[in-house]
């Protein structure tokens, strides 16, 4: 009978400390598990943030490629723009020249007419090449006298400006002048084009000096010569 109440207990502590270790198995197993999860959510985190990282270098250097194509181009435009006003540029001066040239060959001939045109007689204003409706009058008159006298061989036209602005400027300005008195000869009264040259001095040849507003008022002119 002792035995049997001593067994009782034993049986007692046995039951109720095999649940208690059911449950530390548990719970080892689950932080085992949990811990496993965090690992690999660890593993995973690290894996995106290093592809962000490679993702922010490679955002990057497009960035700079980018800017580097940018600054190219614009750099590239520049050029080409002082390319195109070199050309323009070269352009005047070769008209200028060849005009030179025609007018220096035109030197020996002799002078049978020639008009001025300028403030008083032909209203140019600064920096424009319009011609007038006086300054059309006075070509008008030429065409009256060249009709009067069929004997007429050529015919020069001068462009000049006052000495404002730069001389590159200045010389286009007076070639457009010249050019626009030529135009107004040809196709009003059908001068022919190789009777007629026309030659830029820009501002080399002032009639008044140009420190006055009424000198450079008559330094804007056209001349027109008729020539045997």
């Amino acid at each position: 009978m002792r035995n049997v109440l001593i067994v009782a207990p034993l049986l007692a502590l046995s039951v109720a400390a095999a649940p208690a270790c059911a449950t530390k198995e548990f719970v080892r197993t689950e932080v085992g598990n949990t811990n496993a999860r965090v690992d690999t959510l660890t593993q995973a985190l690290e894996q995106v943030q290093a592809r962000v990282t490679q993702t922010d270098a490679r955002v990057s250097q497009v960035d700079q490629q980018a800017n580097a194509a940018a600054a190219s181009a614009t750099a590239a435009r520049t050029v080409a723009d002082n390319a195109a006003d070199a050309a323009s540029a070269a352009a005047v001066a070769a008209n200028s020249a060849t005009g030179r040239v025609e007018a220096a060959e035109t030197a020996a001939r002799r002078l049978l007419y020639e008009v001025t045109l300028n403030e008083d007689e032909g209203n140019f204003e600064f920096g424009k090449c319009d011609l007038s409706d006086r300054a059309k009058a006075h070509l008008d008159q030429i065409v009256a006298w060249l009709t009067a006298n069929p004997k007429m061989a050529y015919i020069e036209i001068e462009g000049h400006t006052d000495n404002i602005g730069p001389s590159a400027v200045n010389q286009r300005l007076g070639l457009e002048r010249a050019e626009a008195a030529k135009v107004y000869l040809h196709d009003q009264h059908q001068v022919p084009l190789h009777k007629m040259n026309v030659v830029s001095y820009g501002a080399e040849k002032p009639l008044l000096p140009n420190t006055t507003r009424e000198g450079r008022a008559m330094n804007r002119r056209i001349v027109v010569r008729v020539l045997s």
